[in-house]
């Protein structure tokens, strides 16, 4: 995503200084974003940013929203599995297949005090069926995927070559938000 950019960027995992625990409870994606850029800025005292995502489906109550908590529900956090049995019942619960889409948001704060962030439409993948029918693949971490269809084709994304699936509008959402500060 930076790769046109005159910046490095690096993963919390390659530096080798204590952070603390972010509590994400924040009521958007953004405002877990900040929380977690604060945290982090707040040690490493280096321009940082934090990215932070949510699930969001059309025409289901507002109780029934996954949001933040993905993989929470009821109190309790799901397996793969019983995540693709929640989410597919829920699907079913809808007609079978619920319309839903990932909304990120990205806050960035600079040594100079600037916090500059980001809940914008660009940031926010396409839309895509939830189906109610699993498919048999499965990736460990990625229940979801195997409920996921294409909105254009039908098919399920893991049926479709990976050169026919656009993800290129997240990564220029990120890029010209990148772009706009650097």
């Amino acid at each position: 995503i930076a790769s046109e950019l005159d910046i490095e960027i690096y993963g919390l995992k390659e530096i080798d200084v204590p952070l603390p625990e972010v509590i994400e409870d924040g009521n958007n994606p953004l405002e877990n974003a900040i929380k977690k850029a604060e945290a982090y800025f707040n040690v490493l005292k280096t321009p940082l940013f934090s990215c932070d995502s949510g699930l969001y489906f059309d025409g289901i109550d507002p109780s029934l929203q996954p949001g933040l908590n993905i993989r929470r529900v009821n109190g309790s956090v799901l397996s793969d599995e019983e995540m693709i049995e929640y989410y597919s019942k829920l699907s079913e619960d809808h007609g079978g297949k619920l319309i839903g889409r990932y909304k990120n948001a990205i806050c960035l704060i600079m040594p100079d005090g600037r916090r500059i962030c980001s809940f914008d439409e660009s940031l926010w993948t396409e839309p895509f069926i939830l189906s109610s029918i699993p498919h048999p693949n499965r990736v460990t971490g990625f229940p979801l995927d195997s409920l996921s269809l294409d909105i254009k084709s039908g098919k399920y994304y893991y049926d479709l070559d990976s050169k026919s699936v656009d993800q290129n509008a997240v990564k220029i959402g990120f890029r010209n938000f990148l772009k706009e500060i650097f």
